[in-house]
């Protein structure tokens, strides 16, 4: 979910073309996996699957989005979660519960036969489970893009890596990146594209976000950023019932924050989620080269192992490998 700051974000996010883009991006593979498992479904909600039953929307999503990226110029890095801190626990039994009754009324919704309800409820069941991750990273290193493994938190890492100069920016759906000081944060990368929702086609862009703006026009620092997040609710703590982000603002522009915690959250130490946010566990053990695909073992891996479309993925290949006229993967990489 992420902290919700967007409503005070809104005078600081711009729509991006594409061609602004180029350079290397690292991607929050947990936030895309869960939105392509979301996104690509029958209009019944029942996932893409492959003759055995397997679920390959996350496959078709990654594979498809990142010959998408290439094309235009963006070389991703894909950053897998690692440990969650303890207090992030409660957060995680409240999404596995939410998703265990989401996949109930999602077959309730079929047997009453609402596909609109049915397909609503199959998106919130999405799950990112072991197998999910290792076949994504199976086929990212057939495809030459590296993954880095986060100790802990995805987005941490990756913001870590922008404020480095070792990406150009973060990619989620998310805001943490910008609490956990990623200079730039890029959105709606891996959902951009024409989408339906209540009846209606919309047309989803690109957006950026840079954090320097935000701190800059709302007059706060980082740390009050974070601060703002704690009140309103984060990953790793429940916030005060009835304070959104414009009123979590003023509080802490008011130096209230403190006050605020002792009357309204007794007993509740901030101080371990704000170091979190501040000084997050990370890692500099990352290789970030890339490679051309290995063409056989995508076909392989995608056609004969999960049912692809030989024609459909060998189309997107030829996108990105050596064409007469143009630019080959080698001199790209």
């Amino acid at each position: 979910m992420g902290v919700a700051i967007r409503d005070i974000l809104a005078d600081f996010k711009s729509t991006v073309e594409w061609e602004s883009l180029t350079g290397v991006a690292a991607v929050d593979a947990h936030n895309a996996l869960y939105q392509f498992l979301s996104i690509i479904r029958q209009p019944d909600g029942t996932p893409l699957m492959d003759r055995e039953g397997r679920v390959t929307s996350h496959l078709s999503g990654l594979f498809f989005r990142t010959v998408n990226f290439i094309e235009k110029g963006i070389r991703p890095v894909y950053i897998f979660d690692g440990a969650p801190p303890e207090f992030k626990t409660a957060t995680i039994e409240q999404r596995r519960e939410s998703r265990r009754v989401a996949g109930e009324k999602w077959q309730e919704a079929l047997e009453a036969g609402d596909i609109e309800e049915a397909y609503k409820q199959a998106r919130s069941s999405s799950r990112v489970d072991l197998a999910v991750i290792e076949s994504a990273k199976s086929l990212l290193d057939l495809m030459g893009i590296p993954a880095v493994d986060a100790p802990s938190e995805g987005e941490a890492q990756a913001a870590f890596m922008a404020a480095r100069g070792d990406v150009s920016y973060p990619v989620s759906q998310d805001y943490d990146s910008l609490l956990f000081g990623a200079p730039v944060l890029v959105r709606n990368l891996t959902v951009s594209g024409k989408r339906k929702f209540r009846n209606r086609t919309l047309t989803i862009r690109p957006e950026r976000v840079v954090l320097k703006e935000v701190l800059e026009g709302l007059e706060i620092s980082r740390e009050q950023l974070v601060e703002i997040g704690i009140l309103i609710g984060t990953d790793f703590n429940e916030g005060i019932r009835g304070v959104g982000a414009r009123t979590a603002l003023k509080l802490v522009q008011q130096d209230a924050f403190a006050a605020t915690l002792e009357e309204k959250m007794a007993g509740f130490d901030a101080a371990p989620v704000k170091e979190f946010f501040l000084h997050p566990p990370v890692t500099t053990g990352y290789d970030l080269t890339w490679t051309p695909p290995d063409e056989e073992g995508i076909l392989e891996l995608l056609c004969e192992g999960y049912d692809f479309s030989p024609d459909r993925v060998s189309g997107s290949l030829a996108k990105i490998v050596t064409k007469s006229g143009q630019k080959t993967l080698d001199q790209w990489f």
